[in-house]
């Protein structure tokens, strides 16, 4: 890796070890402002939490002339950016109401952040995830609305998601880009 350096562009490898991916290397990271690069390797649930929380981009590969070609265009700036969700808000299903025009509306109390109208959905039951798509409504009362902030009610239909189920949690996020480097 220290051979793709250039003049204008240096690697600096901050530390290299076995094993996975830990805690401690998303910590190293997080303070030099770096990304994490792993070699048949995979990241602890820990570690990969972290590292969303603290939006530190982590590539792993299993081919090392990947790893090698992903590096040299990242330098050259070539590499595509990473795309990340970002959750804004969470909100529990309370209710399950049939509506004419939609199909099914869950009826929701916002329990994290808000939702907005204008971001994705993700339906989540028991851990995993049921549906990601966008919004088809989101009201308040009966008056359609761009976003509902924590502690408050409203219903929430999705495009092409018939399946709400008392308990589900509705995760509202963006999608944020993340430079390579």
């Amino acid at each position: 890796l220290k051979d793709l350096s250039t003049d204008e562009i240096s690697i600096n490898i901050l530390h290299a070890a076995t094993g996975n991916i830990t805690e401690n290397d998303i910590m190293l990271a997080t303070t030099a402002n770096a990304i994490v690069i792993g070699f048949n390797v995979s990241p602890d649930p820990a570690a990969r939490r972290m590292a969303e929380t603290e939006g530190i981009s982590m590539r792993t590969y299993n081919i090392i002339y990947r790893l090698l070609e992903d590096i040299e265009k990242a330098l050259k700036g070539m590499l595509e950016p990473e795309k990340r969700k970002v959750v804004i808000g969470k909100a529990e299903v309370l209710a399950v109401f049939r509506a004419s025009r939609l199909g099914q509306v869950a009826g929701c109390k916002v329990i994290e952040g808000e939702l907005r109208r204008n971001a994705k959905l993700r339906v989540l039951r028991g851990g995993g995830e049921l549906f990601d798509g966008d919004f088809a409504s989101l009201k308040r009362h009966q008056d359609d609305v761009r976003e509902v902030r924590q502690g408050f009610e409203c219903g929430v239909g999705a495009r092409g998601f018939n399946k709400f189920e008392v308990g589900d949690i509705i995760e509202c996020y963006t999608t944020e880009t993340v430079p390579v480097l």
